[in-house]
């Protein structure tokens, strides 16, 4: 049985209009999403059989693989939650997303700043990436990260509490080389509701990074 598996989609193909048009979230979750998956439980038997073998000489592209699917995976599954159409705005205390709201101003001095940072950062990952506001155990604040393919830039032990594709595959049918726009657009459809839930659950169980005895 696979050790991965395809999550549904929390709506239908088409609830992200106008931001983002059908055909791309079908492509996207259809497709590269299900490759990842598919990548990961690939890598893992071929590790089995590595272990069973004894045969080490592929090891490093082995480890490398499954650390690029398995990020792939889970960065598309938190993705998908991370949107909804009728989302968008600033959080605020209002909706009930007070926590977030106020760790925002605490770790980045303002909204403002904060929707500057993390615009910037994932319009700006070289190659491919994903733009990534992550709750960082060790100081208990909010930091944005570049992250390079699914897996590369990150600091050690944070979540990610919410993430912006920056892949071609995410926008190219519909912004072309405009990918600058494409994060301008990804406000309209934030689901706050859902990234205040991931950052509560991420303080919960920050104890879980020991840095010493």
């Amino acid at each position: 049985m696979a050790t991965y598996t395809l999550p549904e989609l929390p709506y239908d193909y088409a609830a992200l209009e106008p931001v983002i048009n059908p055909q791309i979230i079908e492509l996207h979750h259809d497709k590269h999403h299900a490759a990842y998956v598919k990548g990961a439980n690939d890598t893992l038997e071929q590790l089995e059989e590595a272990r069973d073998k004894g045969s080490w000489g592929s090891i490093n592209g082995l480890q490398k693989n499954l650390a690029f699917h398995l990020s792939g995976h889970i960065l598309h599954s938190i993705y998908w939650h991370n949107m909804t159409g009728d989302g968008g705005g600033e959080p605020l205390a209002a909706d009930g997303v007070g926590d977030l709201a106020d760790a925002i101003t605490e770790s980045f001095g303002s909204f403002a700043g904060f929707k500057a940072q993390l615009t910037k950062a994932a319009a700006t990952t070289q190659g491919s990436g994903w733009g990534v506001l992550a709750y960082e155990p060790v100081s208990g604040k909010l930091i944005v990260e570049q992250v390079y393919d699914h897996q590369g830039n990150v600091g050690q032990g944070s979540t990610p509490v919410l993430v912006f594709d920056a892949w071609e595959h995410a926008f190219y049918l519909q912004y072309k080389n405009q990918k600058v726009d494409f994060i301008e657009a990804m406000w309209a459809v934030v689901n706050w509701q859902d990234v205040a839930k991931r950052y509560a659950a991420a303080k919960e169980r920050a104890d879980v990074l020991l840095l010493a005895p």
